[in-house]
Order: structure tokens, then C-alpha cells, then sequence
């Protein structure tokens, strides 16, 4: 089912995750069967999954990514590329499980993607590097530095930036559940 439907949502022609320099953070499109694979060798221990619900259940893509790294490893921030306001209850819980991930262990490396690595998974990467301490101008910039294809929307980081704003932070360990 994988295999069928990713010839039908068309992911990205390139694929490969680009590495944050510094951050053991990347950003890539919708992995495909041949390259879904190969993410343990690239370095990827762990995935944020930033496609809506009903494109990882027409794909199957969270289940398989979930059965290469492990149930626990793998978060789903449900989210249409709507370019409005992204709600905080689709996207935060990915991004303290992130965060956290990466605090915690040093050999840590989280892919973040969606369909073609543009405007979700840029949105979560920001957030991400905004709760490792990166200021709002270099988290930007690292982003669009370093994944060029990424279009970070100004109201996407601006939920961002309000939820952080109302005081959020990583707090312990964090469930995929």
C-alpha cells in the first residue's frame, strides 16, 4: 500500500534529509519505499511525521516508518498545509517529544518531513530549534540555510512564537503513544 500511494501523492523529487548543521535535526519530503529504508543508514533514529491523519492512512507511511524504528521513536503532528495558524494541539506535542529526544541523547537524529519538506516540517523544525535555545532569527535562518526548498510561513511561526509566548517548555519524558 506504501509503494502504491506514494507513486500517487507524488512525493518530492528530491529526497535525501538535510542535516541542520549542529543540530542533529533534518528535513525532508515524504520518504518513499526505497528510500524509507536507508533512513537508519543516513543517521535517523527518530521521525516526526507532519502529514494530516488521513494522508498516513491512505499511505500507511506512519505505520511503516513506526515498524523501521520502533513504535517509540516516531511521533505524528496531524496537520494540513493550510497556511493559516497552526493549532498548537496538532504540532507541540511533536515538537517537546523532539526536543526532549535530543536533549536526552547525544547520538539522537530526528527527521522532521511531511509531503515536500516546504512548509510543516520547516514549521516544526523551527519550533524544535526555538526550544533548544535558538533565538527566532537563527532558527529562521538555519532552516532556510541549510533545507533551501523549506518556506517557512510567517503565520505558522507565529504560533510558534504565542505558544512559546504562553510559557511552554519541555517538561520530562515525553510518550509517542
Amino acid at each position: 500500500m506504501h509503494a502504491l500511494s506514494t507513486r500517487f501523492y507524488a512525493p518530492a523529487r528530491r529526497y535525501e534529509p538535510q542535516w541542520i548543521a549542529g543540530t542533529r535535526v533534518a528535513i525532508g519530503a515524504l520518504p518513499t519505499p526505497a528510500t524509507l529504508a536507508a533512513l537508519p543508514g543516513c543517521g535517523v533514529t527518530h521521525i516526526v511525521n507532519c502529514r494530516a491523519t488521513h494522508q498516513t492512512w491512505l499511505s500507511q507511511d506512519l505505520a511503516v516508518e513506526r515498524a523501521l524504528l520502533g513504535p517509540a521513536n516516531v511521533v505524528h503532528a496531524p496537520m494540513w498545509d493550510v497556511h493559516l495558524p497552526q493549532p498548537p494541539r496538532r504540532w507541540s506535542r511533536a515538537a517537546l517529544f523532539a526536543a526532549d529526544v535530543l536533549t536526552r541523547d547525544p547520538d539522537a537524529r530526528v527527521l522532521v518531513h511531511c509531503q515536500h519538506g516546504r512548509h510543516r516540517s520547516a514549521m516544526v523544525a523551527y519550533a524544535i530549534l526555538r526550544l533548544l535555545g535558538h533565538a527566532p532569527a537563527d532558527a529562521a535562518a538555519l532552516i532556510r540555510e541549510y533545507h533551501p526548498e523549506a518556506q517557512p510561513l510567517p503565520r505558522y511561526t507565529r504560533s510558534i512564537e504565542a505558544w512559546l509566548a504562553a510559557g511552554a517548555r519541555p517538561r520530562g519524558p515525553l510518550r509517542t503513544g
